[in-house]
């Protein structure tokens, strides 16, 4: 497990969260023109953002919002600056071709910015009060929170843990529960959903209540620009766009490893 740490709590009356973009230029384009007409006073992004075939094109997307927006830290973030430091340390040689490809496709400067994610965040929102933000859980990046985490592992993964709405991301499927005394909520992937239905984005606004969106985008638009790159997983990753795994197939995997990178 990866130990996780906190930044400072802050306030605001309407939030959206935007999570898992994996490098999905075009998906987040799509959501971002949404996002502008529901204007939140904040924007809460949940990890795992440039990690994808278009990774400075995301970021370039992202960066006009770093006044108004907490950046959340996720398993991604962490293992591009674990494979930079292993290149520039030159202990590198294990590193799979996509590590070395991701790390040549971030600039010194993105990767920077990367850096200053932080770990989990708590905002004060009205309507919901206290709402602690994380990747995976409040304990590990990689932890894997679903609608169907039993009771026992949320007791376990909120230890210590005060507040009573929990937001977290990772596992790429958009869900709102109550279990443990906790709403758990995951806004749901944009770049990389895990839904069984392709060319949807997926996100949420957080004030009064929970509002789960979905934003359509050009499925066919990133698709060419992921064969465009020389990204070693490009058609894998086209393969997940076209053909996305559903959420009982993710339910399924998740819960039977509970922690996965």
């Amino acid at each position: 497990m990866v130990a996780m740490t906190d930044s400072a709590r802050t306030h605001s009356t309407r939030v959206a969260v935007v999570s898992d973009v994996h490098g999905n230029a075009v998906a987040l384009q799509a959501v971002l023109r949404e996002l502008a007409d529901a204007s939140p006073d904040l924007v809460v992004f949940g990890g795992d953002l440039t990690w994808g075939p278009l990774p400075e094109e995301t970021w370039a997307l992202v960066e006009p919002l770093r006044s108004s927006a907490i950046f959340v830290s996720g398993n991604a973030e962490r293992g591009l600056a674990e494979s930079a430091a292993r290149i520039d340390g030159g202990v590198g040689a294990d590193l799979s071709p996509r590590e070395r490809w991701m790390v040549e496709q971030h600039s010194v400067y993105t990767r920077a910015r990367l850096g200053t994610f932080v770990d989990t965040t708590v905002v004060e929102i009205s309507g919901l009060g206290a709402v602690r933000f994380c990747h995976g859980s409040p304990r590990s990046d990689e932890e894997l929170i679903t609608f169907a985490t039993p009771e026992t592992r949320m007791r376990a993964l909120l230890e210590g843990v005060q507040e009573r709405v929990l937001v977290s991301a990772h596992t790429h499927i958009q869900f709102d529960r109550t279990v443990a005394g906790i709403r758990s909520v995951n806004p749901g992937s944009v770049g990389m959903p895990y839904e069984g239905r392709p060319g949807l984005a997926f996100w949420a606004l957080l004030g009064s209540d929970v509002e789960l969106r979905q934003t359509p985008y050009d499925l066919d638009e990133a698709v060419r620009r992921y064969r465009a790159t020389d990204d070693p997983l490009a058609e894998q990753m086209v393969e997940i766009l076209v053909e996305p795994p559903t959420p009982e197939e993710v339910v399924d995997d998740a819960e039977a490893r509970e922690f996965a990178g």
